[in-house]
């Protein structure tokens, strides 16, 4: 990787990176990918997908669809209501 292309990704990532940097950050860069070069030649064949090194089932809740039975204290902390919703200024012309 060139310092162009480093300082691009600088810009892109809107992080500011002095002059003095940049060949340190190639070599980072140069570093990480040549990491994930390393990563693509690992055989993964027949390896199953997991979340975790330790093996658990997800917590699931029930897809139930409800108000959450406190509207009312929910409403205590808006700025303006009107009956059960919430006022909000216009923003849009």
């Amino acid at each position: 990787m060139d310092a162009a292309t480093v300082r691009r990704i600088a810009r892109l990532a809107r992080v500011a990176v002095a002059d003095d940097e940049v060949e340190h950050l190639r070599g980072e860069i140069n570093a990480v990918l040549s990491f994930v070069e390393q990563l693509q030649q690992v055989d993964v064949e027949g390896v199953e997908p997991m979340t975790s090194v330790m093996p658990m089932v997800m917590k699931k809740r029930a897809d139930v669809v409800n108000d959450g039975e406190n509207a009312d204290a929910v409403l205590r902390n808006a700025p303006n209501t009107d009956g059960k919703y919430f006022l909000v200024p216009k923003v849009v012309e």
